[in-house]
């Protein structure tokens, strides 16, 4: 019912809709009020507006919120450029489990971009983001994998997450799996295929 009010109140009403049910609480609409500011959307662009709103619904626990809001301390928008507010607030919205922020911040750690780089600390949220079904999660799963970094190198793990990955249309997994074919023998090719086949008919959660 609370929801049917604000979208009838936004629908009527348009930015002073979303202004009202924002102050009054809102985590929804507060979100959109910041995204509007930060697009210039219906409202002169303010980034100073855009993190105030933003904060606000990042605060309530709105995942989205969260990682704008890391976002914007990432690049110094409206905020003090900020590395380590940049991670506390992606970190928040990657533990609420979506795939795409769970792989956001594995590069994140990945690359050293405003963290230390963790190699270990990359693969567990690549892991994560694998687990889900996301083919770049599992793309880059493999190619920790394959490199040695972050876990054991392991050429049948890699070739089993590549080729997970490729199933979804991932171009560069298809790749790396003719590359891990030559360096694999036959029986461990075989031991990798059977594994990937396991792999996803469990939906990716039996791929050792």
């Amino acid at each position: 019912m609370k929801l049917l009010i604000t979208t009838l109140f936004t629908l009527l009403l348009g930015f002073a809709g979303y202004k009202l049910v924002a102050e009054y609480g809102d985590v929804n609409a507060q979100f959109n009020l910041g995204v509007m500011y930060d697009h210039g959307d219906g409202v002169p662009e303010s980034d100073a507006e855009a993190v105030k709103w933003t904060r606000l619904a990042a605060e309530q626990g709105l995942a989205s919120a969260q990682f704008m809001l890391g976002t914007m301390y990432a690049y110094g928008n409206g905020v003090l450029e900020n590395d380590a507010e940049a991670v506390k607030w992606t970190r928040l919205a990657a533990e609420q489990g979506d795939a795409l922020l769970q792989l956001k911040l594995g590069l994140m750690y990945n690359l050293g971009d405003g963290v230390p780089e963790n190699d270990a600390e990359a693969v567990k949220w690549y892991r994560l983001a694998a687990e889900q079904g996301d083919a770049n999660g599992q793309f880059n799963l493999g190619a920790m994998y394959s490199s040695g970094n972050g876990v054991p190198q392991n050429n049948i793990r890699a070739y089993v997450w590549f080729s997970v990955a490729a199933t979804q249309g991932h171009q560069g997994a298809r790749g790396e799996i003719g590359i891990l074919s030559e360096r694999l023998s036959p029986t461990g090719r075989e031991q990798a295929q059977k594994i990937a086949t396991k792999c996803l008919e469990s939906g990716y959660k039996d791929c050792d």
